[in-house]
């Protein structure tokens, strides 16, 4: 079903329903007023003639005779109504075509009578031995009252039906704009990611259109950081992968001495390839829709203890621990917290001097808890400060993956948390990582 449909029957139905309700209360009404009135107008009928009759001394002193047949000819309009006179007990008028048996031994007011098939209505009014009464066939009165209720339901019928003809051509000009940026939308080739701009559309469209230029903007942020992802990837697993091959063909071709020192190279390779496509697996899912949950509480602690055990298995002395977190519970699975502040710890370990420590300084707050790995390494200009961040950027002959920070702002990022690196005044670099805490 179309959406113009859909609003057509909406809006139509409940056209219908409240319109529909408020016409059967109205003609509900109606048909009681109308009934009141008919009464009122038999009940007026009888007081005029019997105080027509009462202004006519022959009728009460018994010298008018009997009522005979009347010469009046009645139009068939007024046939339905009916009138009787008696004196006494003894008829003195009566309307041309009424039936006796409709008005005879009425009880005086208001009463419903089957005559012959036919139902009447009557008004008898007795005083002081004038009998009066007026009658209607109730026939009549439902003709009337049809006649009435389509006069009244026609228009409204029609009037109902133009509605939703207005109504179908008006909601199909108020979708045209949705329709025009839908064709635009559709003209557009499959890798077009640009804004839209100068579009021609209602201002009630334009939150819909902000909303589709925020997400093509986040979209071409994707696309363009995937491609980039994906040409510095390549180019960072070219160089070992060459490497490798040429060691392994130093073996083929040497022995001794010469073989060995080219399969230890190849093995070098091998293992830094290796630690590279760890990190690269770990980033992408970090930044996808990987689900991380594991249903397990993450102590700051402890998560420390782990990075410090992988970052130096041979040296955890040069690791100084500082923490006042005991207790505290991080919001982020532990493999990743142990993932981000270990790249952190291997970062600092490898600038800093052999001889020299590693401070790992761990602080609770309100609603977060704040690690601080400070080394005393060259550390880095205002520029590599920045630069040190993007993916694959490694100083100088580093021989690192360029994925460590990366790998920590990705994780920081997809929990709330927040990563930057700091020039120490003493010297050194102090990578700050503040992650949310339960």
């Amino acid at each position: 079903m179309t959406l113009r449909l859909r609003l057509l029957l909406l809006i139509g139905v409940s056209m219908l329903l409240l319109w529909g309700g408020v016409a059967i209360w109205m003609l509900h009404d109606l048909e009681q007023e109308m009934q009141r009135t008919l009464d009122q107008r038999l009940e007026m009928s009888a007081h005029m003639v019997a105080g027509l009759m009462s202004q006519n001394p022959a009728a009460w002193d018994g010298r008018a005779g009997k009522a005979g047949a009347s010469t009046l000819n009645v139009p068939e309009t007024v046939k339905g109504l009916a009138c009787q006179v008696s004196l006494r007990g003894e008829v003195i008028a009566r309307t041309p075509g009424a039936a006796p048996e409709a008005i005879d031994l009425a009880a005086p007011g208001f009463s419903d009578r089957k005559i012959k098939g036919e139902h009447w209505r009557s008004y008898t009014l007795d005083k002081l031995g004038l009998r009066v009464t007026t009658a209607d066939r109730l026939s009549e009165r439902n003709t009337l009252l049809r006649n009435v209720m389509v006069a009244a339901v026609v228009p409204f019928v029609v009037a109902l039906l133009g509605s939703l003809l207005v109504l179908w051509f008006g909601v199909g000009s108020g979708l045209r704009p949705l329709e025009r940026l839908r064709q635009i939308l559709a003209s557009r080739t499959p890798d077009a990611l640009t804004p839209i701009e100068n579009a021609p559309l209602a201002p009630d469209l334009q939150p819909l259109v902000n909303t589709l230029n925020h997400l093509l903007a986040r979209m071409n942020e994707t696309v363009n950081r995937e491609r980039r992802f994906t040409s510095d990837a390549a180019h960072e697993l070219r160089t070992p992968l060459t490497a490798i091959k040429t060691h392994l063909q130093v073996v083929r071709i040497t022995h001794g001495q010469e073989a060995a020192v080219a399969m230890a190279y190849a093995e070098e390779g091998v293992a830094r390839l290796q630690h590279s496509l760890s990190q690269l697996l770990t980033l992408s899912q970090v930044e996808g829709a990987f689900v991380w949950e594991d249903g397990h509480l993450v102590d700051a602690n402890e998560v420390a203890l782990l990075a410090m055990r992988d970052a130096a298995p041979d040296a955890p002395e040069r690791i100084e621990l500082d923490s006042d977190a005991s207790g505290a519970e991080l919001a982020l699975p532990q493999a990743l917290a142990v993932t981000a502040l270990r790249n952190l710890l291997e970062n600092a370990l490898r600038h800093s001097p052999a001889k020299n420590s590693v401070l790992l300084e761990i602080r609770r707050g309100p609603d977060t808890v704040r690690f601080s790995v400070c080394d005393q390494g060259p550390g880095l200009s205002e520029e590599a400060l920045v630069l040190a961040k993007q993916r694959f950027w490694r100083r100088g002959s580093d021989r690192g993956s360029g994925l460590g920070l990366s790998i920590v702002v990705a994780i920081a990022e997809r929990f709330g948390g927040s990563f930057e690196l700091l020039q120490r005044p003493e010297g050194g670099l102090e990578a700050r990582l503040i992650l949310p805490k339960i």
